[in-house]
């Protein structure tokens, strides 16, 4: 069974992201546990995460289903220590906001060498600040990211995740979300059946699919290839609609969140229903 839904507000407090979800008819969600834009935040108070919860309850969504996504500012390979260690400190934060939250994935981009190292010099640091992460908190598995490769982000290539779980020391607590628009902007193509089933067939091969813990469903602005991370709605952009009926038919994405970060909200209930019609009975 699939589940589907979208990365919704958590503005007004964490505790409404699930109410917000079940508003648009998601069995899934992914939301902020703090403001993206801003390093630190205070707490969690005992008020706001026993509301959460039950709000989570009321939503009927299980909170496996939930994706949580860290804060854009942080970058686990970056090469001066003392913002590389600012970064970890944020992202050790973030996790234990989803242990206190009772969710137990956190998704991140990997991070950037913003030209100062090599790709290898920087993977390796961000294994390093995942397996720190994981010595210092419980029962929150680190969601690795693929990206579309913008700028020296690294994550493009499936081998960089493959990388970076080899790496990994406790590998039940590390995953995989494929991001459909960043998959296919980093060179792999799903427009065509052929297409959809080689570069899955890639990622299986290189990654192995018992790692996939996620997917964000999103069309894209900029062609195959561009390494340029622009989301678009489903069927207005590059991809199209065919990608997304192989991926609501393929048995392999069953029980994990699939999450919306299509670019008009307004929409997104709508989405959720083309998504569940592509089906095949």
């Amino acid at each position: 069974m699939k589940y589907v839904g979208a990365h919704v507000s958590a503005s007004g407090g964490v505790f409404n992201a699930p109410l917000n979800a079940k508003a648009i008819g998601a069995k899934a969600f992914a939301l902020f546990t703090k403001n993206q834009r801003q390093w630190t935040a205070k707490p969690l108070d005992e008020e706001t995460i026993e509301k959460f919860k039950a709000n989570l309850k009321a939503s009927g969504i299980d909170a496996r289903h939930v994706l949580p996504h860290d804060s854009y500012l942080i970058n686990l390979g970056h090469p001066e220590e003392e913002k590389r260690q600012k970064s970890l400190d944020a992202f050790i934060d973030e996790v234990k906001r989803c242990e206190q939250l009772g969710l137990d994935k956190l998704n991140f981009h990997p991070g950037s060498h913003l030209k100062k190292l090599s790709e290898e010099a920087c993977l390796d640091r961000i294994a390093e600040a995942m397996n720190i992460t994981l010595n210092e908190t419980e029962g929150v598995t680190l969601v690795i990211e693929n990206t579309a490769g913008q700028g020296s982000n690294l994550g493009y290539k499936f081998e960089h995740l493959a990388y970076l779980i080899d790496k990994t020391e406790d590998k039940s607590r590390v995953g995989v979300c494929l991001d459909t628009c960043h998959t296919f902007t980093a060179g792999y193509d799903l427009r065509t059946k052929e297409a959809y089933d080689e570069t899955m067939k890639a990622f299986d091969e290189i990654v192995g699919f018992e790692y996939l813990k996620g997917m964000h469903i999103n069309d894209s602005k900029p062609p195959l290839g561009s390494r340029v991370d622009r989301h678009h709605s489903l069927g207005c952009g590059e991809i199209g609609w065919d990608a997304f009926k192989y991926i609501m038919n393929d048995p392999r994405m069953d029980d994990i969140p699939l999450v919306l970060e299509t670019i008009d909200e307004s929409i997104w209930a709508q989405e959720i229903r083309a998504l569940y019609d592509l089906v095949e009975k």
